[in-house]
């Protein structure tokens, strides 16, 4: 049901302006695949900032600017096979990005708003669709359904403009994308119905092969598709090019199956995308190479494609093609309004939501174009070039309404969103990296920290590395090799467009030095890197890192993390007995929701001793919202042997410890590093929360 072709005015039997000799290179349309991929780079480019500069969503520039250069405008470009393909690989791509920025856990909680929504959207202007073209439009019903599902559908083209907002993650917006795969698959459905009951072939064996088809392909694909990506992604080593070409990889594949079993590729690349949610970290580089390639690239072009199909002089091809455009702009806007508003006052969400969720469903090309295409070529009855040309003009009024409305009212979200108090006491975060020259996995802990770092603030994350003093010549060389390590992990950390400082410094103790850098920098949090080896003079950890616990009040998270966080399947939380008495627990909890979100793990939570009960208010009352399980282990030793029988290579365990003498210390704390080490190969994370300042903090200066 995909569209292949797409009709031109041009005649098809002209000659292809193939540049020959003595030809000018800017003969129209142009040819030179240079000079069109270089006309392309400029409208991706100009077209966006000069619609900026008068408060219009950039989107719109890019699909007027290519009505004016399209086949139907002043022919500089011709839509022709290149066009289109980079045109459906840009809407696969709209789609998978929009399924992996979704907030997964928040999708599964408010599922139902997704399905009220996407029912609501669907066949409120299926309804009205149908019997407006039967009564008005003279169509038979099968016709008129069709007629119906062209708008019943919609496409997200004004994603992007949601995608730079940052409101992703507003429920009601998860609701409206969630319900757009609802909607085209509706849509999609009906169009195959009434194209095989007009090629005679409506019968038991369609229905049969349909429905097997499409509950094994989504099946295999949600069970799959996890299970195959964190094989590759802990078989990674470092993280490289070789990642986004899996996700590539998974990505067409999907789309490539969705239609062999019958729906469109736009629904296969959006299953791909929560299929591989969890596995993309929202901060990480991986996500950022995504985002960018289709910002740059593959979706400017299907904007462009959707533009060069729009022809103004359809306005003036006869009253057939104005009647059809107005009656299909007529039944959309007031049909999809009800469905948004409906759902709105269902679930309690404001003016500007109720907004967003319309100016989001309004958009239309995809689906809208799939229909009347195949509708024509299979010869259903009133779908003829008046239809294809009222189909098309209602793409570009949309196309220009559908991100204005999106601009407005979901600038408004995310205002209020960034309104929103940081912390009660509006301490900035700032998160300390300590790594050395040897360390050959400072790349994950900078992971870990650009997983917990709230992304509300613009603080860089500070990496330091402490050199002990020796010889001159050698203490030089240590330092070069320091600098050299820390300009890595600045490239590192630009590939998640997450700004880094690196500091340099030499200390004959190195906890001084680090404590020195934290209170230096104004540091809130620190992520210390801890390899699991004991050590002569081990209390906890190892002597360093234990001076430098003692001697700070900061949030601190030592951790061995080897392997990649996106293949974390859960995080294992241990809770010891009182530890929510501690001044610091709601802000460590908040970082591990926080770390869970990220990931798209669920957390399991172990309350040692405790009633797991007891802090479910705790948990309730710290954003973001997560999967969560409470359970108890009775003693410490059953804690152990639930560890060592639960936890998987694939989990995640986080423990919020406490300092000495700080509330929910216990001796106990003292060994459990050591023993989680020993019972997990894969990461752990031992969590200290942030305490009241020490009184005389001279000896938290002094070198030891």
């Amino acid at each position: 049901m995909t569209v292949r072709t797409m009709w031109t005015q041009r005649d098809a039997g002209a000659p292809n302006a193939v540049a020959v000799a003595g030809e000018s290179p800017f003969a129209t349309p142009f040819d030179d695949p240079i000079l069109i991929f270089g006309l392309a780079m400029v409208i991706f480019l100009v077209a966006p900032l000069a619609l900026e500069r008068y408060r219009l969503p950039g989107i719109v520039g890019i699909i007027l600017v290519g009505a004016a250069i399209g086949p139907n405008g002043v022919d500089l470009l011709e839509r022709d096979a290149t066009i289109q393909l980079l045109g459906e690989v840009g809407l696969v791509y709209l789609m998978f990005v929009a399924g992996l920025e979704i907030n997964l856990d928040q999708f599964v909680e408010y599922r139902d708003r997704s399905v009220v929504f996407g029912l609501l959207s669907f066949l409120v202007p299926q309804a009205v669709g149908t019997v407006v073209g039967v009564s008005l439009l003279d169509l038979p019903f099968g016709a008129a359904s069709l007629f119906a599902a062209i708008f019943a559908s919609h496409t997200l083209l004004a994603y992007p403009v949601v995608n730079r907002l940052g409101i992703a993650t507003n429920e009601a917006v998860t609701a409206t994308i969630g319900g757009t795969i609802l909607t085209d698959t509706l849509a999609l459905l009906v169009l195959a119905v009434v194209i095989a009951a007009t090629d005679g072939t409506l019968d038991a064996a369609f229905w049969l092969r349909l429905g097997v088809g499409l509950t094994a392909f989504f099946v295999g694909v949600w069970l799959l598709v996890p299970r195959l990506g964190r094989w590759f992604f802990r078989g990674r080593a470092e993280e490289s090019y070789f990642e986004f070409l899996f996700v590539m990889a998974v990505l067409f594949l999907c789309a490539f199956l969705a239609e062999l079993v019958g729906v469109e590729h736009i629904v296969g690349a959006f299953l791909a995308g929560l299929a591989l949610n969890r596995l993309v970290p929202e901060t990480g580089p991986l996500m950022n190479r995504i985002e960018f390639v289709g910002n740059a690239l593959f979706i400017p072009f299907f904007l462009l494609s959707v533009g060069m199909l729009v022809d103004v002089r359809v306005l003036f091809a006869g009253a057939d093609t104005l009647l059809i455009a107005g009656s299909l702009l007529v039944m959309l806007f007031p049909t999809k309004y009800a469905a948004a508003w409906a759902t709105g006052r269902l679930y309690g969400y404001d003016r500007d939501e109720i907004r967003s969720m319309f100016g989001l469903s309004i958009g239309q090309a995809a689906a809208a174009l799939a229909i009347v295409q195949i509708g024509f070529e299979t010869g259903v009855p009133g779908f003829d070039f008046a239809m294809i040309n009222a189909v098309v003009l209602m793409i570009l009024v949309v196309s220009v309404v559908s991100p204005a409305l999106v601009e407005r009212s979901g600038g408004v979200l995310a205002r209020t969103r960034e309104r929103r108090p940081y912390d009660p006491d509006e301490t900035p975060q700032r998160i300390l990296v300590p790594v050395s020259s040897e360390s050959r996995h400072a790349e994950s802990l900078l992971d870990l920290a650009f997983a917990i770092r709230d992304p509300r603030v613009r603080e860089p994350v500070h990496a330091v590395s402490v050199v002990r003093p020796e010889s001159l010549a050698r203490t030089r060389s240590r330092v070069a090799a320091a600098e050299d390590r820390l300009a890595d992990l600045e490239e590192y950390a630009a590939g998640a467009e997450v700004p880094i400082e690196g500091h340099a410094r030499i200390d004959h103790n190195v906890a001084s030095g680090l404590v020195r850098s934290a209170l230096e920098n104004r540091i809130s949090t620190l992520v210390i890197g801890w390899d699991g080896a004991r050590s002569r003079e081990q209390q906890v950890f190892g002597h360093t890192i234990d001076q430098v616990l003692r001697r700070t009040t900061q949030l601190t998270l030592v951790g061995r993390v080897h392997d990649p966080l996106n293949a974390t399947r859960r995080i294992v939380l241990i809770l010891p007995p009182g530890i929510d008495r501690n001044d610091g627990f709601p802000e460590a909890l908040r970082t591990v929701k926080l770390l869970a979100e990220r990931t798209g793990a669920p957390i399991r939570i172990l309350a040692v001793r405790d009633d797991p009960e007891q802090f479910a208010d705790a948990l309730s009352g710290v954003d973001p919202g997560v999967s969560e399980t409470l359970e108890s282990a009775v003693d410490w030793t059953a804690l152990r042997s639930r560890l060592r029988e639960a936890v998987r290579a694939e989990d995640l365990v986080v423990c919020v410890s406490a300092r000495r003498n700080d509330p929910g210390w216990h001796p106990e704390l003292q060994t459990l590093p050591k023993h989680i080490s020993r019972l997990t190969a894969g990461n752990f994370v031992i969590m200290y929360p942030a305490t009241e300042e020490r009184e005389d903090d001279r000896r938290f200066l002094r070198l030891e």
